[in-house]
């Protein structure tokens, strides 16, 4: 259902993403892990559309994203982890505005009120955006990303300043779009929130793919047996730093 293979983007001198490929299939919920700057939250900016890479394919449902733009992302829905909202909409504005660009308006009357209840809007429907708390905005962004029939969900932070009400309301909509068949790719911190929510989970570091697989895949890899998700990334993180710093001290500049 997505496909990235061999993806590159470049802040001027700085590689974001070197060389990246993954992909998520129909009906599974995979973590996309790593330490600040490891190049997630442009990985999914790059997937969704809002950057440009310098290099690689990404495909979503067959579309291809750089010559069949619209088709592509009439598939996706995206939560991103900074919600920025047209802060003089009211609420339920700006969710049938999400609606009428998706054109899936026909449709919008009978999810609204189900959404607004599902994530405690029903209070703040007719309330400007710019009136709303961090963790509101976060749940109209949800909101939004459940508004239209999308196919494949990027997810970066979802969970973050979410009350404990409304991250549980989230994780049960992903599950229940997985078992539907929908492909969901989560960027998140909460190593053990990932444990229980993905199927398998891939760890970056600095722009590139270190490890990929289910939790005992992982715990395989890292000789780990028994181990949590949140050991098994820290150890694998830890050595892949810890090989690089080797590196870094042989190479000809340090010499």
């Amino acid at each position: 259902m997505l496909e990235v293979a061999n993806l590159y983007k470049f802040f001027r001198h700085v590689r974001a993403v070197n060389g990246l490929s993954l992909h998520v299939q129909a009906g599974e919920i995979v973590g996309l892990l790593g330490p600040n700057g490891a190049g997630k939250t442009t990985t999914l900016r790059c997937i969704c559309g809002i950057l440009r890479p310098d290099a690689g394919q990404i495909a979503v449902g067959g579309y291809d994203l750089a010559t069949q733009e619209q088709q592509a992302k009439r598939l996706m829905a995206f939560i991103p982890e900074m919600p920025n909202p047209y802060d003089l909409l009211t609420v339920r504005e700006h969710i049938q505005f999400v609606a009428m660009c998706y054109g899936t308006l026909r449709t919008f009357h009978e999810r609204i009120q189900e959404l607004l209840d599902r994530f405690d809007l029903r209070d703040k429907e007719n309330e400007l955006v710019a009136t709303l708390s961090k963790g509101m905005k976060q749940k109209l962004a949800v909101a939004c990303a459940f508004v239209h029939d999308a196919r494949v969900y990027l997810c970066d932070e979802p969970l973050l300043g979410i009350d404990p009400r409304g991250q549980h309301e989230l994780k049960t909509e992903l599950q229940r779009l997985r078992d539907e068949g929908c492909a969901i790719l989560v960027s998140t911190h909460q190593l053990d929130t990932a444990e229980r929510l993905c199927d398998r989970v891939i760890i970056m570091q600095a722009g590139r793919k270190l490890a990929e697989g289910t939790l005992e895949e992982l715990r395989a890899q890292s000789q780990m047996a028994d181990s949590t998700l949140e050991q098994v990334f820290l150890r694998l993180t830890e050595e892949a730093e810890n090989a690089a710093a080797v590196v870094s001290d042989v190479s000809p500049a340090n010499q």
